[in-house]
Parts: C-alpha cells; structure tokens; sequence
C-alpha cells in the first residue's frame, strides 16, 4: 500500500456517507488517487463519460473531502487511464471488470473499425446477456399500418416529426410525452417511430418500463451499472413505454438522470403513459416535472369514422386468409357505433365476427353480430379519482385550506378533514397506504390506516357523518 491509500479510505468514508452507498459505488467505485503533488490530487477513472459525469457533478464534493483528510488541495485532475490499469490498493470497493462500449469507442483509430465490428458480433451472439437490449418490436407496427383520425393526429404529427429530425440537430421538443387510456394506439405510434428510426440508421432503443427495470436490477447484480449508464446515455432517440409502471426509487433515479443527460445533450426522448405527468402519482415529484416539461399530447378516444377504418383495415387483413369473409355496411356501421371504448374491442369484434362466419356458414346481420359482440360491450366505467381532487374538495367543504390538510398541524378543525381525505382517497382510488401517506405530508402507512379505521367507525354510529361522506363521494365521481 502506498502512502495515498489510507487518506482515499478515509475520503472515500466521508463520501459514501454524504452520498448514500448507492451513490458512491455507481460513480466512485472505480475512480483512483494517483499522485497528490503541488496543490493538485490526481486521478484516474476507467472510461470518459465517467471523467465527464465526476467532473461536472462531483469535484466540490471530492475537494472538500481531500483537504478534511489531507489538506492543501486546491486542484484536482481526472484522467482515463488505460483499460489495462491494474487497480490500485485501497482505491474504493471492488468492482467486476467487464467489456465495455467506451473501451471499443477509445481504441486507436487502424483498430477501431476492428473494434465496432466486434462489439456488433458480441451484440448479434448474445443479445440476452445485454442488459439494455431493448423491448422486442412488432414488425407489424409502423405508421403504414397506423390509421389517423381527428383524435391522434397531433400525436401522429409530434411524432413524424421527430423521424424528420436530421442527426444532429436539435430536436424540437424533447421529451415528447403521449399518453393514452389503454387501447388507443400509444405503443404502435412508438413502435412506429423506432422503426422509422432504425431504417434512418440512428442509434435508437425502445424500452418499456418492465424492461428497463429488469435491466437496471441485473446491472446492479452483476456489478455492470457503469457500462447500463454509459450505454443508455450514448443513443440517439430513447423510446420509453408504459411509464407508469416505473416503480422503486433508486429505479426512478436512474431514469431521471439519464432523462436529463439526455436532453442536456441535444438528444429525443419519447415517453409513453396512460395518463399525463401530473396524474402520475407513483413517480417522484422531479420525474414528473421533468416530463411535464416537454411537449405533452393526449391521443384522445377514437371518434367512430376512425373506428370503421380500424374495422375495415381489420376485415381487409382478415380476407387475405379468408376470402368469403364479408361483413355489410350496416354490419360495420352498427359494431363501431356500438364498441367505442378500444381498438382492441375492434380486433375482438372481427375475430368474432370471423369465427361466427367460419364456423356457421351464416351471412352476418345486425343480429347476429349483436350476438357475436355482447361479451365487447362496455358498461359505462366509474371517473377515475385523482388524491388532488379529494383534499381539495374536502378542504373546500370543511372550510380549510389543501395546505392545512399536508402540513402537520394537529388541531380538531384540521385532524377530522385529513383523516375523512386519507379515508376517501383508500375508499376511491386503487393507491397504496404508503403511497397515499406520501400525498399526505409524507406520512407513515400506519397513519393513514388509523385515519380509515377511525372514519369507519364513526360513519357507522354517526349517521350525520355517514351522510356527508356519501354526499363527498357523489360529488367526486359526477
């Protein structure tokens, strides 16, 4: 051990516990003190994003705690060392070597051409040991078979226009955020556009939030979460799918930084949920805000002329294998003014109707398709309640401010609001206690349980109260 190791230790103590472990192991686990001399600590670090990101985040922090161990450090420099370095006694915790993208991107220019050809074999031979992959695509969806009404033509539009980006440039809005109830077409617009993409030969990758996840927990088991933030951070076009099933706050994070690295850099994000950012109620605040920030653009419910060419397409596909299949206008007319909820009602009407024709030899009428359809046909579904509506109708109607329901103030005239609030938001919405207790202030699951219990109790013996609940739950779901 050299004379630098003990004072590292000790630096890298104070670091990882203002930092967090997390923290500290993804960006200082392989950063090493090399020489202290003049006024100036140096360092090394294994790839250049990693130089980058130090540099621009965390030298105060790195400052600071040299000169509380060492003293007299009024400089730091940080350089890439070879991908050969030994590491150095005592340099932070261990972490497993792998290949890595920067290390093909820094190799001499006579072996870099032999270096991407590699890294693309090694691609090709193992996909499934890529942990930032990408989420497998419909060949089937692209925006030749993506049928355009009045409800998704600015979607359509946001979208096409990011295709027509030229590499380079800056794009117009990024991020891009569509969100859509389920069936409306979001994830083929997406799919689309990374076709688009892929054809135009940009860096581009789709992922859902179920793949991202599982990719961020497989780097951090296999000690590879440099080399998952390099590769996410050096792509073109990100396509990021069902974004409200992001769960888990070290997961949240992750994707938070690489959304702003991403677009500090000049690169287009794309971001699909079922609801607007604001509505996300599982994201962190930040999340939210950042995706807020963009362009936002709702693919509203579709209007029934685009819901006959979503039939008509559907039959036409459906002749290709089954010439003798026909469906009237009445027929058609009557099954889209009739399912009006989702294109994939549509695609269950037609396989009925199909299956109907195949298996029957009847002709199809308006009352045998009614027949073939019924289990499709929606009843009309309850308002989806939102927490913000419910404190704020319920400090409305109880003569109190949303502030005064968030803070923690005890008094009778504020405590009985806030436990009837924390009460219709577990009676109403599908959230969690904990996630409901962080709407709340930031309370703890078991407040917001004693809050439901002790409205239940007195709804039941007080009539007046039982009333005035049933009078709060009409006016939150007209």
């Amino acid at each position: 051990m050299n004379s630098l190791d003990e004072p590292w230790k000790r630096c890298s103590s104070r670091l990882r516990a203002e930092l967090g472990e997390d923290i500290f192991t993804s960006w200082f686990g392989r950063l090493e003190l090399e020489a202290v001399a003049d006024g100036r600590a140096s360092f090394t670090v294994p790839t250049r994003f990693l130089k980058s990101w130090i540099e621009s985040h965390y030298l105060d922090r790195i400052l600071a705690a040299l000169n509380a161990e060492i003293g007299g450090i009024v400089d730091l420099a940080i350089a890439v060392r070879s991908s050969t370095h030994a590491p150095a006694c005592g340099a932070g915790p261990a972490v497993a070597r792998e290949p890595r993208q920067a290390e093909y991107v820094a190799a001499p220019p006579r072996e870099a051409a032999t270096a991407s050809r590699e890294l693309a074999r090694r691609n090709e031979v193992a996909p499934a040991q890529d942990s930032l992959s990408g989420s497998p695509l419909d060949r089937r969806l692209t925006f030749a078979t993506f049928l355009v009404g009045r409800s998704n033509q600015l979607a359509y539009s946001a979208a096409r226009r990011v295709t027509e980006a030229k590499v380079g440039q800056m794009p117009a809005f990024s991020p891009l955020y569509i969100h859509a109830a389920v069936g409306l077409g979001k994830t083929h617009l997406l799919q689309a556009l990374a076709h688009s993409a892929v054809s135009q030969g940009r860096r581009v990758i789709y992922l859902t939030a179920e793949k991202f996840m599982y990719g961020f927990v497989a780097a951090l088991r296999a000690q590879t979460a440099i080399a998952f933030k390099e590769s996410l951070r050096a792509i073109d076009l990100l396509i990021f799918d069902d974004a409200q099933f992001l769960q888990g706050k070290s997961i949240q994070t992750e994707f938070c930084h690489a959304l702003n690295a991403l677009v500090d850099a000049g690169r287009q994000v794309v971001v699909a949920a079922d609801r607007p950012p604001g509505d996300l109620e599982a994201l962190e605040e930040r999340v939210r805000s950042r995706l807020a920030g963009g362009l936002c653009v709702e693919m509203g419910g579709l209007d029934e002329p685009l819901r006959i060419k979503i039939l008509e397409a559907r039959i036409a596909a459906a002749q290709v294998t089954q010439p003798n299949f026909e469906v009237s206008p009445t027929v058609l007319a009557f099954v889209a003014r009739t399912l009006n909820s989702n294109g994939r009602d549509l695609d269950g009407a037609v396989n009925r109707l199909l299956a109907h024709t195949t298996l029957t030899g009847a002709a199809l009428s308006v009352e045998t398709a009614e027949i073939a359809i019924r289990d499709l046909v929606r009843t009309h579904e309850p308002k989806r309640v939102k927490i913000e509506e419910i404190q704020k109708l319920v400090a409305s109607h109880y003569s109190v401010t949303r502030a005064d329901i968030l803070s923690s103030r005890r008094t009778a005239t504020v405590v009985k609001p806030r436990q009837i609030a924390m009460y219709l938001a577990k009676t109403l919405t599908l959230r969690s206690l904990p996630e409901i207790g962080r709407r709340f202030g930031g309370r703890d699951h078991t407040t917001v349980l004693h809050a439901v219990r002790k409205i239940e109790g007195l709804s039941h013996a007080d009539r007046s109260l039982n009333d005035e609940l049933e009078l709060l739950k009409r006016m939150l779901q007209d």
